[in-house]
């Protein structure tokens, strides 16, 4: 995999998107990926346009979830084509799990060249027209967010979700993550909880497996709003196991009124900052 001079597109490339959103957290395993694309589904499903970004360069997780993998990115006069995920081509992904010659190949690289994939997928992708482009990140605050918000803070981003789960560890790791957007100058929208409760199929019951609430205490604590509980949904994790078609099944899920309630609030903000 090479990667070629940053071509002077950046300004037209992304002039058609409304609205960046990114996805963070400072603790790997809390579902920041699945977070993204049930996020990007259930803005879908209230009728946006919607393109994800994966700049997880070393766990580029969401082909395979939104059963893409394998797909190939072209290229055009203004950079890379993305990959469309639906027939309506309502849903477009950038990964870099689309340049890698195998699946199981990794990505053994040090900052530098990680930064500089990173702006070429900011500037060299033709999103086209988006009301909202998805960003989904590793884990940390390191090199590669710092590269990743100061390359679109020129576009003014609508603000950063901030993913949790219960547990103190996690919370631990999301303040830090807080301190990382204050210190950024990046907008925090809101925290969710996620793996908030597994959801039993067979009588729907709701166990909170990893305790409860830690993510909304942290909110209050930090003053940045709480944006809801999303809890685990096995056959979410079964369908994508199988390679059952997760666009499909996520309207079914317990979790999809808990992802449309959070989407709504974002779409919320974007309407009251319009107007």
């Amino acid at each position: 995999l090479s990667i070629v001079p940053l071509s002077f597109a950046e300004r037209s490339n992304l002039a058609g998107v409304q609205h960046i959103l990114l996805v963070l957290s400072g603790k790997g395993g809390v579902g920041k990926s699945t977070i993204s694309t049930e996020l990007a589904l259930a803005l879908q499903h209230a009728g946006k346009k919607v393109g994800i970004l994966d700049v997880d360069l070393c766990g580029p997780s969401i082909p395979r979830m939104l059963k893409v993998q394998g797909k190939g990115v072209h290229q055009c006069d203004s950079g890379w084509v993305p990959v469309f995920v639906d027939q309506d081509k309502s849903i477009s992904l950038m990964s870099i799990g689309f340049l890698l010659e195998k699946p199981d190949d990794a990505v053994v690289w040090r900052g530098p060249k990680k930064n500089a994939l990173i702006k070429q997928f900011i500037s060299d992708v033709t999103w086209g027209e988006l009301d909202f482009l998805i960003v989904d990140t590793p884990p940390g605050t390191s090199d590669e967010h710092i590269s990743t918000v100061e390359s679109l803070r020129q576009y003014m981003p609508l603000g950063a979700v901030l993913v949790t789960t219960p547990q103190a560890v996690s919370i631990g790791d999301v303040r830090r993550e807080l301190t990382f957007c204050k210190k950024t100058g990046l907008r925090v929208i809101g925290i969710v909880e996620n793996m908030s409760g597994f959801v039993c199929p067979h009588c729907l019951e709701c166990t909170n497996i990893f305790s409860k609430g830690g993510g909304e205490e942290l909110a209050r604590h930090a003053r940045v709003p709480f944006l809801g509980c999303v809890p685990l949904d096995p056959q979410l994790a079964q369908c994508l196991e199988e390679g059952r078609d997760f666009i499909r099944e996520f309207p079914k899920s317990s979790a999809f009124p808990a992802l449309a309630h959070i989407a709504q609030q974002i779409l919320d903000r974007t309407s009251s900052q319009s107007s």
